[in-house]
């Protein structure tokens, strides 16, 4: 058995020299990449009947991709986005192994082969200011979890911020005082600033107290970091019990993400321009930002106001120019 064949030393080449060292991929990207091999490689140990160690390439297939992908929609109930997204790993791999082993360039054509699934672009979701106020009345405030939720909350809509954003956010990154702001490292260790409303900067303050500035501002009950699968179950919480109270709530799939849309749609709606807007969220291109502008019904709804059509001036015309008609015969 040649060990150019074994897909685990191909694996750990691909994580270490080419995610790593060659492109020094984001930690998400690296997680992603990660994540996929550890649900494929025991996928296809069991297809194949072995052990995970004894796996060559040639057991991954598109055969046994296709059937991996279908396990992750019909058993896992993953999204398209999501199957897309474990196929673009697949596909590194596999152009990885290619570029340092020409004898691979015909299984890597079959795994290529396997293509990407269309899927139809999700509709975005977003507060109206009422909901999003329902929301953050919602924790019970009179307890240290409940103001620890709020100010959660209130922070994802004061920044637009990202669940893993919020979550890696350290104390020595919030800048407290008369003209409050916080830097966000973003995707790609893009760095943003923020400012802070006057009761944003309330509330940070009662939270971070005399703590170290390398410490991570918002914790979890047994005082470690928050993940953003934290924050994610504690916003579909909060939106759950929302919802008693706003029923709208309900017909929407709450998430922080949901917040961060909903930060961008009110700061559209209340004047602020569209490149702001665009740093503020950290968008690449304004592309990006774009997209608020064509869901927020309540713009399109002014919009077609200003350009209404009054059924009456074309009467005032029509009689005028008969008017002058018979004016212009008389002469």
């Amino acid at each position: 058995m040649a060990n150019s064949s074994l897909i685990g030393t191909w694996v750990r080449r691909f994580l270490l020299e080419h995610v790593i060292g060659d492109r020094n991929l984001s930690i998400n990207t690296q997680a992603s990449y990660r994540d996929t091999l550890v649900l494929l490689l025991p996928f296809a140990a069991d297809l194949a009947h072995l052990t995970v160690d004894k796996l060559l390439t040639d057991h991954l297939a598109s055969a046994t991709i296709r059937l991996f992908l279908q396990h992750l929609e019909e058993q896992r109930k993953c999204c398209v986005a999501t199957r897309n997204q474990r196929l673009a790993a697949i596909h590194a791999l596999a152009r990885f192994i290619a570029s340092k082993s020409p004898e691979h360039i015909s299984w890597t054509t079959d795994v290529c082969s396997v293509q990407f699934k269309k899927t139809s672009k999700p509709s975005m979701c977003y507060l109206e200011k009422s909901e999003m106020d329902a929301l953050l009345n919602a924790p019970d405030r009179s307890s240290m979890q409940g103001c620890r939720d709020y100010a959660v909350l209130l922070f994802l809509y004061n920044t637009g911020a990202r669940a893993n954003e919020v979550a890696q956010l350290k104390i020595g990154d919030v800048a407290l005082g008369q003209f409050s702001s916080v830097k966000i490292i973003g995707k790609g260790n893009k760095t943003r600033h923020c400012p802070l409303w006057p009761v944003t900067t309330g509330v940070l303050e009662s939270l971070i107290g005399t703590r170290q500035s390398s410490e991570r501002v918002f914790l979890n009950q047994r005082k470690e970091p928050i993940t953003r699968f934290g924050i994610n179950s504690l916003v579909k919480r909060y939106a759950a019990r929302a919802a008693l109270k706003c029923v709208s709530i309900g017909a929407k799939q709450v998430s922080p993400h949901s917040v961060r849309h909903t930060c961008a749609v009110h700061l559209l709606r209340a004047g602020v321009d569209i490149n702001t807007i665009r740093a503020w969220l950290g968008h690449v291109s304004l592309d990006t930002t774009h997209v608020y502008a064509e869901v927020d019904l309540e713009m399109k709804a002014r919009a077609l106001a200003h350009c209404e059509i009054s059924t009456r001036e074309p009467e005032k015309n029509w009689q005028k120019d008969t008017e002058l008609m018979s004016f212009l015969k008389a002469l």
